[in-house]
């Protein structure tokens, strides 16, 4: 069965690059570097769903994004979370937070409305996360 990126999602972020198991990609919102990761597997909701010989996967996944995405940052802390409220598809959040960014310390959802990227500048971010996810 073919893979299919849920709508919102789509909606809501440019793709940076498919690794061995997920897509990773850049939410439009230029407050926060924030990326999500989305398993290429169908019908997956929670992560008790996720196949035992995926599971590995997935987390090395997990750990080279956030590692990827605090150096290019040098961020305070990642935010990793998989919510799902109001997307069922299995997504997992990896967000570069900043004491004094605009949600600081709270959660970044449900704050404001996202500043949407210049297209120059999120193509410049997304090169520099794939380029560290290469190798």
């Amino acid at each position: 069965m073919p893979f299919h990126l849920h709508e919102r999602l789509a909606a809501d972020t440019w793709t940076v690059k498919d690794l061995a198991l997920c897509r990773v990609l850049l939410m439009n919102d230029s407050r926060y570097p924030w990326t999500i990761l989305v398993p290429r597997r169908e019908g997956l909701r929670d992560f008790h769903e996720v196949a035992k010989a995926d599971k590995a996967a997935f987390q090395g996944e997990i750990d080279l994004v956030s590692a990827v995405l605090k150096d290019l940052t040098g961020a305070h802390k990642l935010n990793v979370a998989a919510l799902g409220n109001m997307v069922p598809q299995l997504h997992v959040h990896v967000v570069a937070r900043f004491e004094g960014d605009a949600a600081w310390p709270k959660p970044v959802w449900g704050l404001g409305e996202a500043v949407p990227y210049p297209p120059q500048e999120a193509e410049l971010l997304m090169e520099r996360l794939r380029k560290g996810l290469h190798g």
